[in-house]
């Protein structure tokens, strides 16, 4: 008995021995993976990675940019079922332990040495959290340790609510996306709070192997593990049996969300957003920031906007012919393959892109490019369809222009199944802006035909040659210093020696005979060069250039006559941000494609709009006088000599060079320009709300055509043309607003001088400056001082360009 005592004795030292040998054994562990441990106060100012979203001016997702697709949401925000889901998935004791769950582990050692094939992890929440932002990834004993030992400080500094937020915006969960906010809308397009059960369920088995249950890849295997969560959840009290039966019968439902710009077709739109907000915040801010963009773009004026520029460079494209087939490929053996692998435009539809496989006189049998599986396998369905000839009037007969193996573009016709015409991507280009002339807010913007097949964009980086467009500047500056629009310039030959000694004579579109003296309305109406230029060098170049640096459309103009022609270079932005000016009785705009932009936490960090309103923030009404609003922008032109060249635009539109937008039926104003040698095609112009421009031509400048036909009335006007017709459709016919202090008085159109015959028309006079009832009381006139048929004269600066009408 004594020996036996004896020997409990010396197991009892043993053991004491051992424990505080595995003690001290720990503690020395702990003291020396805690020396170095990260500090956990870093997690209380937690800003991910967020992503930044561009809206249209509806509200609706334009464009998203980010290195980690990332919504945040603070735990408040995040229904219980989405949490509820991934503690049953992760960490069933999250609310119960201090950071690492010891039954966890048992548990998860025990499913293991049975054989089991599923298994709770035996990280907890918290865990993972110190692995995602504090210990990294290392697969080492070490790095389990100091996960461990953080866990505890974790858990001891923040409350689970905190620690479950950082866990559930920071974690992977597959196909780019970080965060359930992120997940839950490129998954399935719904928010946290429209998640089902099953979705829910899916999301929260994700962060043990995104690969792994990948919805198209894995599909049967994301079913499982999703069902294994959806038991889980009612083992823990989540949700019900029927609950969770029904969950388990509904289809995986992964429908991954497509933002593109291309959904508006507007590519070139968003790539302008993009680059001002790298120019302004830097790469940093711009994808990791989280900024909120309320963009100027109006979807639905930007789908006609696109429309009426592809339209018109389609139209002009039709007329010269069909080039030819894409390519050629090898449909010996399975045509739908090769075909897949070409890359066709996505902003064209409803284009498609085709292959020639039997050709006949009067028709063609095609096969069109077959889509692509979500699991990106080609489909094996292949679709044939007919080319009519109809989408063969380019070419004649079918035989002659196309053969079996050529990769073309078709198009289906409207109520035709199965029938197509064929379609080729325009050799020429162009661009279109449609803007707020009052605020300089752009609704819409193209810069080419398509922005799949090129990014460069013409609105805002192709310098053209105005042309004729620009001549509206010429003639304000002269109303605004002393002119009248009934004040007469000679149309007739000038000759400009310049001072190398070269001589520049410029000519009239129609040539170089004149037509006597007119007023300057019928200038600008029927865009005469002989009186343009006249004009301009009574008036003085460094004043023109002056007004055309006011109106933002040349930084430094140079001081030479051809430019008065049009004959600089600018962009279609600025044009009708200068048309704009005219438009709302010359105040100053700038263009903007942004309105607001805010921080991730919502403030206010940029706004376009810098007028004030007084009395805008009254919290209600108490009789108290109206908001009004304090507008400090630049008066660049008198409100009245705006009016004066607004009127005289309307004029090109009625009787001038851009009489086919007269189909419009509404109040229109604008001016044509063809560059010399019909380099360039131009019509800018307004309505009283609502200003436009549009250009064409190639991108390496060349003639778009020969002879008259060449001009801008015959291919740009109509593009216009078409954009109002729809864009003003259910807008009422609202006359220009006539400023206080204009005088419209009956005028004759060809003298200037009153009358109220047949063929008068009611002009815009500025106070005093009323025109004299015959001509022999007219005194003075600048027009005609210059002399008789021809002049020649000596102007300063290099050579010409020739001639610009």
């Amino acid at each position: 008995m004594r020996l036996f005592a004896r020997f409990l004795g010396f197991l009892f030292a043993t053991g004491a021995i051992v424990f505080l040998i595995g003690v001290t054994a720990a503690a020395g562990i702990v003291y020396v993976f805690s020396k170095d441990l990260p500090d956990t106060a870093q997690l209380r100012n937690y800003e991910p990675p967020v992503t930044t979203r561009v809206h249209a001016n509806d509200g609706s997702i334009l464009a998203e940019y980010s290195h980690e697709r990332r919504l945040f949401l603070p735990s408040a925000a995040i229904p219980p079922l989405v949490k509820q889901a991934f503690i049953s998935a992760e960490d069933k004791n999250f609310y119960t332990h201090n950071g690492v769950d010891f039954e966890g582990i048992a548990r998860a050692v025990s499913i293991l040495a049975q054989g089991g094939r599923h298994m709770q992890g035996a990280s907890t929440i918290t865990q993972q959290v110190a692995k995602n932002f504090l210990v990294g990834n290392e697969r080492s004993f070490e790095r389990k340790i100091r996960e461990a030992l953080i866990s505890f400080r974790i858990e001891a500094a923040y409350p689970k609510d905190r620690i479950l937020e950082l866990y559930l915006n920071e974690i992977y969960l597959g196909l780019g996306n970080y965060g359930v906010a992120a997940a839950a809308l490129n998954y399935f397009n719904k928010s946290v709070y429209e998640l089902t059960v099953a979705e829910a369920a899916y999301l929260a088995a994700l962060p043990k192997a995104p690969n792994n249950y990948h919805p198209f890849l894995h599909r049967e295997r994301a079913i499982e593990r999703r069902n294994y969560v959806i038991d889980r959840m009612v083992a823990d009290g989540v949700i019900s049996q029927a609950e969770a039966d029904k969950a388990k019968t509904e289809p995986l439902g992964v429908n991954p969300r497509v933002t593109s710009p291309n959904t508006y077709v507007a590519g070139y739109f968003a790539e302008e957003v993009r680059r001002e907000l790298m120019e302004k915040y830097g790469d940093k801010k711009l994808y990791e920031g989280g900024l909120s963009v309320r963009s100027t773009l109006d979807p639905k004026m930007q789908a006609v906007t696109r429309k009426a520029l592809a339209d018109g460079l389609v139209r002009f494209d039709e007329a010269h012919g069909f080039r030819g087939a894409m390519r050629h490929i090898d449909i010996s053996y399975d045509w739908g393959l090769p075909l897949a692998e070409i890359p066709a435009l996505g902003d064209v539809r409803p284009w498609r892109l085709a292959v020639v496989l039997e050709t006949y006189d009067a028709y063609a049998r095609i096969g069109l490019q077959p889509g692509r599986e979500k699991s990106g396998e080609v489909a094996r369905e292949r679709e044939t369809g007919q080319l009519t000839q109809e989408g063969m009037r380019w070419a004649g007969n079918v035989r002659t222009a196309l053969s079996p193996g050529d990769v073309i573009y078709v198009e289906p016709l409207a109520g035709k199944a199965g029938q197509f015409r064929l379609r080729q991507i325009p050799d020429i280009s162009g661009a279109m802006v449609a803007m707020d002339p009052y605020t300089g807010r752009v609704f819409s913007m193209v810069g080419g035909f398509s922005y799949d097949q090129s990014e460069f964009n013409r609105a805002t980086q192709a310098m053209r040659q105005p042309g004729s467009s620009f001549k509206p500047f010429v003639y304000a500056t002269a109303l605004d210093n002393g002119y009248t629009p009934s004040s007469s310039i000679l149309d007739e030959p000038i000759t400009i020696v310049q001072a190398n000694g070269e001589s520049w004579t410029p000519e009239n579109f129609e040539g170089a005979h004149g037509t006597g003296a007119h007023p300057l309305r019928y200038g600008v109406e029927h865009s005469k060069n002989m009186m343009t230029v006249r004009l301009a060098k009574d008036v003085g170049m460094p004043l023109i250039a002056e007004y055309a640096k006011r109106f933002g459309i040349y930084d430094d103009m140079p001081l030479y006559l051809p430019m008065a022609l049009g004959a600089g270079e600018t962009t279609v932005l600025r044009m009708v941000t200068a048309y704009s000016m005219l438009c709302n009785g010359g105040r100053r705009v700038k263009a903007t494609l942004i309105d607001r932009i805010q921080d991730r936490w919502g403030k206010t960090i940029y706004r376009h709009d810098e007028r004030q309103c007084l009395g805008c923030d009254a919290p209600k009404w108490e009789k108290q006088n109206e908001p009004k609003l304090i507008d400090r922008r630049e008066q660049v032109l008198d409100p009245l000599t705006a009016y004066q060249i607004t009127s005289i635009m309307e004029g090109v539109i009625e009787r001038g060079t851009g009489q086919s937008i007269k189909a419009v039926g509404k109040h229109l104003a604008g001016k044509t320009g063809t560059t010399n040698e019909a380099k360039d095609l131009w019509f800018v112009g307004f309505s009283p709300d609502l200003a436009v421009g549009v250009y064409i031509g190639y991108d390496r400048p060349r003639p778009v055509g020969e002879g008259k036909s060449a001009q801008a009335a015959t291919y740009a006007a109509p593009i216009f043309r078409d954009f109002m017709m729809v864009a003003l459709k259910d807008k009422p016919d609202v006359p220009f607003r006539v400023p206080p202090g204009i005088k419209l008085i009956s005028v004759d159109a060809h003298s200037g001088l009153r009358s109220k015959g047949q063929g008068s028309i009611l002009e815009a006079f500025k106070p005093g400056t009323a025109p004299p009832d015959s001509y022999s009381a007219a005194g003075s006139d600048a027009g005609l001082r210059s002399g008789g048929a021809q002049d020649v004269d000596t102007q300063l600066g290099g050579s010409g360009t020739g001639g610009l009408y």
